[in-house]
């Protein structure tokens, strides 16, 4: 009998190893024949953490190289004295760490946007940085929000608290500016982005993703939900947004139409957009496995003009499957917010938050950004 088992589990052992052989396999043929720019071109992910923050959940990152030589991460991170989600929208802060190399480790050195106060509009939750470099000054583009509750408990927020209910519908965009990586921020006391009713970003406004343009005017991709008749709010929808300087005033183009939505291309969340000598393009996340096949996984799409999209023909950017640089194979609990660093016009490095703990957010026990270089 003894022996039988002995054979049982050597048999059980060697399928594992198949299974994961295969899957090894088929993801790095899937890489190797990838037409697709980025997905090709993804080396192995670098174990050491970019950035990771002892007691807190740490989110999307942001990173430009500042004056000094070294590399500026905008990281936003929240106590685990709160579940994953929804903590991010009422406890978040937007925190600055620093490397000497772009692929860091990072470390911590100052929270950037704190708590102020349920009284402004971001005074509570700051979240979805992006950093953007500009005539010696720094701007901070990123998601705030607010609630006049006081500071709840693990068990007491939920999706349908209201903790969460309030502080969904008052994420907007907005926008801080300083001379320093390491600040002082000065914060504007109103959104760059608001709300408008009747318009797909009736509900709220957040994801921001924007470019500065050759003559200093900023395009910007960005995430929005609607109020609905019978029902709290609409699917994810992403615009396009244009304002003559960073400071603003910001427009949505389109006639206030999404460029991607669940009617059309399909549901979107969390875009990267970039620009180049050719055409302006986006990575986002494909929410419901429209193009990919994969929940989660990433699509790519490009435009001439910023409002109208084609998707890749090869559209699948990146996996939730990651490749580390130890030779392990692993499929990561989530892999959110890219961020694709540029050095000399070109991409070096592809940052993400990601998760383990497969399935949704409440089975992950640790978050982290990682990094992986370009090839």
């Amino acid at each position: 009998m003894k022996k039988y088992y002995f054979l049982l589990l050597l048999l059980s052992l060697s399928t594992l190893g198949m299974l994961r052989a295969q899957k090894i396999d088929n993801l790095i043929e899937l890489k190797r024949q990838s037409q697709n720019r980025l997905f090709h071109q993804l080396g192995k992910a670098i174990n050491t953490p970019a950035f990771e923050s002892e007691g807190y959940w740490s989110w999307g990152s942001s990173v430009v190289k500042g004056d000094d030589g070294k590399y500026h991460m905008f990281v936003s991170r929240f106590p685990k004295s709160l579940p994953f989600h929804p903590g991010w929208m009422v406890a978040s802060e937007i925190v600055h760490a620093v490397s000497d190399v772009p692929q860091g480790p990072y470390r911590f050195s100052e929270v950037a946007l704190p708590a102020r106060g349920a009284q402004y509009w971001d005074g509570r939750s700051t979240h979805n940085p992006r950093i953007l470099k500009y005539n010696h000054k720094y701007y901070l583009i990123y998601m705030g929000s607010t609630h006049p509750f006081t500071d709840p408990t693990y068990e007491q927020l939920t999706l349908d608290s209201p903790w969460c209910t309030v502080a969904r519908s008052n994420k907007r965009i907005g926008l801080a500016v300083a001379d320093s990586p390491y600040g002082p921020w000065k914060r504007l006391d109103e959104p760059i982005l608001k709300t408008k009713p009747n318009t797909f970003f009736s509900f709220l406004t957040s994801n921001p993703s924007p470019i500065v343009q050759e003559d200093g005017s900023v395009l910007m991709i960005f995430k929005g939900r609607k109020y609905l008749d019978n029902e709290k709010y609409s699917n994810m929808a992403l615009g396009i947004a244009y304002a003559p300087s960073i400071e603003g005033p910001y427009t949505v183009l389109n006639d206030e139409q999404p460029i991607f939505q669940v009617d059309g291309q399909g549901e979107a969340e969390d875009p990267f957009l970039w620009k180049d000598k050719e055409e302006y393009h986006v990575i986002f996340k494909d929410h419901v496995a429209k193009y990919t096949g994969e929940r989660g996984g990433g699509v790519m799409a490009h435009s001439r003009d910023g409002i109208n999209w084609t998707v890749d023909k090869d559209p699948k950017a990146y996996s939730k499957t990651v490749e580390w640089e130890d030779g392990t194979i692993a499929r990561q609990g989530q892999l959110e917010r890219p961020f694709i660093l540029f050095e000399d016009g070109k991409p070096t490095f592809i940052f993400f938050a990601t998760m383990d703990g497969l399935g949704e957010f409440e089975n992950g026990t640790r978050s982290w950004n990682m990094v992986i270089p370009l090839k």
